[in-house]
């Protein structure tokens, strides 16, 4: 193999390495995470693992109590010896925007299934007023006039009358409630 080549494979692989995860860190639930960014501020010091570089002040030690600081020397305590404040771990704005999603979706659905009943109802209805329609026209004692797959004009007789007057009167009885 060459040289350059060689080197530049030796590069290629140094350079790849500033992809590794710099952070390592346990989590509320006990899991190791990896990431490339700083873990959480809710994340205590014992729990970082690894770290490519040191921190900030502000976040590996609290600031000492101001001279004047009434709430501090009321409580005859420094901010450092208080307790931290109680963190769930979930984003309330985040929680909010879930919940409201879930709303609109939930409202979207109810409607969905409003315009399907609708549209239901209206093709019953449609389907009753063509029935009695139906009917009426079958009724004994009139002339019945139909086409056939030719064409051609012909009459029913009294047994096919029968049959499309009780398929008739069974739509009526099914849609017109």
């Amino acid at each position: 193999m060459k040289p350059h080549k060689l080197l530049s494979l030796a590069l290629a692989c140094f350079w790849a390495m500033g992809a590794f995860a710099q952070y390592q860190w346990v989590d509320k639930d006990g899991r190791k995470v990896f990431s490339d960014r700083p873990p959480p501020l809710e994340v205590p010091q014992k729990n970082i693992l690894k770290e490519p570089r040191p921190l900030p002040a502000a976040r590996t030690a609290p600031a000492a109590a101001a001279p004047g600081d009434a709430a501090a020397d009321a409580a005859g305590t420094t901010p450092a010896q208080a307790a931290p404040p109680a963190t769930s771990g979930k984003d309330k704005a985040l929680e909010e925007q879930k919940a409201k999603a879930e709303a609109q979706e939930a409202a979207k659905k109810k409607a969905e299934e409003a315009a399907k009943a609708a549209q239901a109802a209206k093709v019953r209805a449609d389907n009753c007023a063509r029935a009695r329609q139906a009917a009426q026209a079958l009724q004994p004692g009139r002339l019945v006039g139909t086409t056939n797959a030719q064409g051609e004009r012909g009459y029913m007789d009294d047994t096919t009358r029968a049959a499309e007057l009780k398929r008739a009167e069974q739509i009526i009885q099914s849609d017109c409630k």
